[in-house]
């Protein structure tokens, strides 16, 4: 398995070097493959993105919880873990919404767009 992985590595690199070298006019040119164009727009797309998994998260976490009080029959430790997950999902919801807040007002006091 390692003969083959290394066989294969080598083949890659050696390919590689076979295009760069002979390619057209030895010309080397490397893409931005990102959509953002500064490291202030990728921050706040990484931190849009983080909100909206939180937003869609959230109420999924929410009906776990209410089934596991929903069917614990009495019993004390699915009640329990129903309970936790439901308080520790509203926790982490405070707290994304806290951080934002944040955000928000660091913003207006300096006058200046963290983001993009």
């Amino acid at each position: 398995m390692k003969k083959l992985l290394y066989i294969s590595l080598i083949i890659l690199i050696g390919g590689a070097m076979f295009f760069s070298f002979f390619g057209e006019a030895n010309a080397v040119n490397f893409s931005n493959p990102l959509v953002y164009d500064t490291f202030g727009e990728l921050v706040d797309a990484m931190i849009r993105f983080i909100f909206n998994m939180a937003m869609f998260i959230t109420p999924l976490m929410i009906i776990i919880g209410a089934f596991y009080l929903l069917t614990a029959a009495g019993d004390p430790k699915r009640v329990g873990t129903g309970k936790t997950i439901i308080i520790y999902t509203l926790i982490g919801l405070a707290l994304i919404l806290l951080a934002r807040a944040i955000i928000t007002m660091i913003e207006k006091v300096i006058g200046v767009k963290i983001g993009g």
